[in-house]
């Protein structure tokens, strides 16, 4: 009935807002497909040097990460379910665990490049440029599509923030939620890419 009741009301800006938002997870989906392209013809020409890579990644971090993020994508898609019911705290609660969730993934992150750091292996240091060919374009790699990653959660938990203050003021309701909806299609965007990401990097065979 909710649904039925934001269509009503704003036809147009329903249906464009939907349009748009999946217009711009499209060219997400073309800037990461081009990334994991890069990623298979690389892995395809350096098969033993990214192995070796992947065998110093941290499994566990990037396991309790995947965790993180599935159970970050259950709590925002909870949240929509809340708020047309009409339930504004628990669907709050809902979004600030959500956001939780992603400060969680940028500390396991930032805990993890901390040690790759420790360990010499900076983006343009020398240690970096002095490895085999095959395992610095793997390390370039795993720093480029996870930072690209990282800044997309940052990005995902702001505009969820934002959204949060939008429902305190009113502004968006069970009647009109389009703009959480569309909000929580990102985030599922930026789970699902993580779900890629990890066993590409973590766990190659």
């Amino acid at each position: 009935m909710a649904e039925h009741g934001a269509t009503a009301a704003h036809p147009k800006d329903y249906h464009a807002a939907k349009m748009g938002m999946w217009l711009f997870l499209f060219t997400e989906i073309l800037l990461f497909g081009g990334l994991f392209l890069l990623y298979a013809s690389y892995r395809h020409r350096f098969p033993e040097a990214f192995h070796a890579g992947g065998q110093t990644l941290d499994v566990f971090l990037g396991a309790l990460n995947t965790i993180v993020l599935i159970t970050s994508s259950l709590t925002v898609a909870m949240s929509i379910t809340a708020l047309r019911r009409g339930e504004l705290t628990r669907c709050l609660w809902l979004l600030g665990f959500t956001i939780a969730c992603a400060g969680g993934f940028m500390v396991n992150k930032t805990i993890e490049w901390s040690a790759k750091f420790h360990h010499g292996l900076i983006p343009g240091s020398e240690h970096m440029l002095g490895l085999p060919q095959g395992q610095s374009v793997f390390y370039g790699l795993y720093y480029a599509m996870t930072g690209l990653h990282g800044v997309h959660v940052v990005i995902g938990a702001t505009v969820l923030a934002w959204v949060m203050l939008l429902i305190r003021q009113g502004k968006v309701t069970a009647q009109d939620y389009v703009v959480l909806e569309n909000a929580g299609l990102y985030w599922h965007i930026v789970d699902l890419v993580w779900i890629y990401l990890f066993p590409l990097f973590y766990l190659i065979s």
